[in-house]
């Protein structure tokens, strides 16, 4: 299509070319602002309670800082030059009566005027000059507005000390017999009393963070107590609680108990079924066992009876893993004593079995006959493949390590988490030779519900390293 009459192709394209360029100036300031999100969220604390108080202090910080900044830059300043100039104006009427009435020589009565009405001290210093200026203040108001205020009223070469003393100023002007020395109290060029309004406001501010804060704990109090509960209740641990806090967190706690209920409904249920299909099986079984008792002994009749008790351990090792050991109670457990009965458990089964080495405190708030059965399952797979098996114990920040070493053939990396799956069993692989193939399935299961883990490694004495965390 040709372009409109009086405009060329290339006049018509700039709203395109526009458009994109816009384009890339909001992707960029985009980015720059998702940058920036980033390094803040970086810098700010990750706590609940924390980030609350800096939404608390942060505002307040902000506002008295603008009050503050808005009071000395009006209010303070705003008094100190009124004083001032008065203070000046007195000293400037002072120097005008000294220069009409010469009657007056020694400046006796000029001197009681200005002390008895003014509150003002006057000399005249005849021949003498001016000091040497000093270095001034970094920061004063004082200084500054009254040197300005004598400079537009009097306008003579003037000499002024504001910091020498700290209650009077002195201020020295030049007149054609010498010097007159004015000395004035500080409060009457200065507004003294408005430091009286920054600490009100800071001790008010202080006061308001201490209360703030105190609430902010007691509402930050029971989201703890729920994650402390909640991380409990995963560790398999019986913890007493009741909602406590605001509406949300009473609302939020609620359907924590609910959810746990209906867990432990459901936990319970399973467990049930899994009792009353154990019942069943097991009398099939034990049907089957007596049958086999009451038959002539022939070698086809021991290979039945050797079938029917591998069907019984692999029955067993399905319904313990299905259910979990979950109607145990947590209990503080001393580990040295569990793990020097796992060693005496390893020995029965021909291995031998080093002291056992603990460091740190042993004990560990676990379900004992779970941990027992999860270590025993990878001591006895290391043992079934080894001839000489470790077991040590060690307390880390907040986690408690059980690692089982031997000099067996082990395990490749690569199969290391496969061995861990249910049913799985690998031909290089030491899991459960000629059982149900659930032993390290089991363990990990157990590990992973007080909410700890089961890891392998290549061990110190060439062999596999088992190492089980708990938490303490």
């Amino acid at each position: 299509m040709a372009a409109p009459a009086g405009l060329s192709s290339s006049e018509s394209r700039p709203e395109p070319r526009r458009a994109g360029a816009l384009a890339a100036v909001f992707g960029r300031i985009r980015r720059g602002w998702r940058r920036f999100s980033r390094v803040i969220g970086d810098a700010l604390p990750k706590g609940l309670y924390a980030r609350s108080l800096i939404i608390i202090i942060a505002p307040m910080v902000l506002l008295q800082s603008v009050i503050a900044y808005t009071f000395m830059e009006r209010h303070w300043q705003l008094v100190t030059r009124r004083l001032s100039a008065a203070v000046t104006a007195d000293i400037a009427a002072l120097m005008d009566i000294y220069e009409s009435y010469p009657q007056d020589k020694n400046a006796e009565t000029l001197s009681r005027i200005a002390g008895e009405r003014l509150n003002l001290d006057i000399d005249i210093l005849k021949g003498a000059k001016l000091p040497s200026p000093g270095p001034r203040p970094f920061f004063s108001i004082l200084d500054e507005v009254l040197s300005e205020e004598i400079r537009r009223q009097i306008r003579r070469p003037f000499w002024i000390d504001t910091v020498g003393r700290s209650n009077l100023i002195e201020i020295r002007v030049a007149i054609p017999e010498g010097v007159m020395r004015v000395t004035a109290r500080r409060n009457q060029a200065y507004a003294s009393n408005s430091h009286i309004f920054l600490l009100w406001m800071t001790g008010s501010s202080l006061v308001l963070l201490g209360v703030a804060i105190l609430f902010l704990r007691n509402q930050i109090k029971p989201i703890l107590r729920l994650s402390a509960v909640a991380e409990g209740f995963g560790k398999g641990r019986e913890i007493e609680f009741k909602p406590r806090g605001a509406r949300e967190v009473r609302q939020a706690g609620h359907a924590f108990i609910e959810m746990k209920r209906r867990i432990e409904r459901a936990m319970e249920q399973r467990t049930a079924m899994l009792n009353g299909v154990s019942h069943d099986l097991r009398t099939i079984i034990t049907r089957f066992k007596l049958s086999l008792a009451l038959v002539e002994q022939t070698p086809e009749v021991e290979d039945l009876q050797r079938d029917v008790d591998e069907m019984s351990r692999m029955l067993e090792g399905y319904l313990a893993f299905a259910r979990g050991d979950s109607a145990e109670t947590a209990a503080e457990t001393d580990m040295r004593i569990l793990l020097e009965d796992l060693r005496s458990d390893v020995e029965r089964l021909g291995a031998h079995v080093e002291a056992v080495e603990i460091e740190g405190s042993p004990l560990v708030t676990v379900r004992p006959d779970a941990m027992r059965r999860c270590l025993f399952n990878l001591a006895a797979n290391a043992a079934r493949y080894a001839d000489t098996v470790a077991i040590s114990g060690k307390r880390e920040h907040r986690a408690f390590l059980v690692a089982i070493d031997d000099d067996g053939p082990g395990i490749p990396v690569e199969s290391r988490e496969e061995v861990f799956k249910p049913f799985v069993r690998l031909d290089d692989a030491r899991q459960d030779a000629g059982g149900s193939g659930l032993g390290l399935a089991i363990a990990r299961d157990i590990a992973r519900a007080h909410g700890g883990d089961v890891a392998l490694h290549d061990s110190p004495l060439g062999g596999l390293r088992a190492t089980v965390r708990i938490p303490a």
